[in-house]
């Protein structure tokens, strides 16, 4: 039985990835802001009021989780705000960093710890990160945190090469999730986790640090 941590758990990709793990026979801790009824309905271990862009929350997680050993983390919360060039949110975009490129980062350096030689971290992100692939402009703020998201997957993998530690940068997919509006295009979040813990499960020190879609297709950066 490995031990997986995955935040943002309350709802979506999140959701799913603790209800997959859990039936697969893995423990899992579920770190949330604020709990949920279909969260609370799994049996797994909660740990919520957490809110990760804040280092003393951050701190507090560290210290109910007193040194359990963990094979995988997942750094899955995130938010997205959409905005163009006419209508930038200088504050929106602050609050996109912090919360999905430098929150997923802090995380990493305090559990860091607490991750076994041969345990994996999963990062997050989205192919709206990838330069190379922007093809439709816009979403300024998503699309810059995302890329600070992946330059940060990219540098934990060479750091954490020497404790034995696997980096994978995930891109979701198109999901039916809160996020999107439940988006009618997107795929179920539970086919898209089905391709992520592929990924993740997948994983070598050989493809650490690499760009993934939750199909198995490599992302341009």
């Amino acid at each position: 039985m490995a031990t997986y941590l995955v935040t943002g758990a309350n709802r979506g990709i999140g959701l799913e990835y603790c209800r997959q793990l859990q039936a697969r026979g893995d423990q899992v801790i579920a770190v949330c802001r604020q709990s949920s009824p279909e969260l609370r309905d799994l049996t797994v271990r909660i740990e919520d009021g957490i809110e990760l862009s804040s280092e003393p929350a951050i701190a507090d997680l560290v210290q109910r989780l007193d040194a359990q050993p963990l094979d995988g983390v997942i750094l899955n919360a995130g938010i997205l705000q959409s905005m163009g060039l006419a209508d930038l949110d200088a504050e929106g975009i602050r609050r996109q960093f912090e919360v999905n490129a430098l929150a997923p980062l802090l995380l990493a350096r305090a559990l860091v710890p607490q991750m076994p030689r041969g345990s994996r971290l999963a990062l997050m992100t989205s192919r709206m990160g990838s330069i190379d692939d922007n093809s439709s402009g816009g979403s300024y703020g998503y699309r810059m945190s995302k890329v600070a998201l992946n330059i940060a997957g990219k540098s934990l993998a060479i750091d954490l090469e020497p404790r034995g530690i696997a980096v994978a940068i995930l891109h979701p997919g198109l999901v039916r999730t809160r996020m999107i509006q439940f988006h009618p295009s997107g795929i179920s979040p539970e086919e898209s986790v089905a391709g992520l813990l592929a990924r993740i499960d997948a994983l070598t020190m050989e493809t650490s640090g690499s760009f993934w879609h939750a199909n198995g297709q490599r992302l341009p950066w």
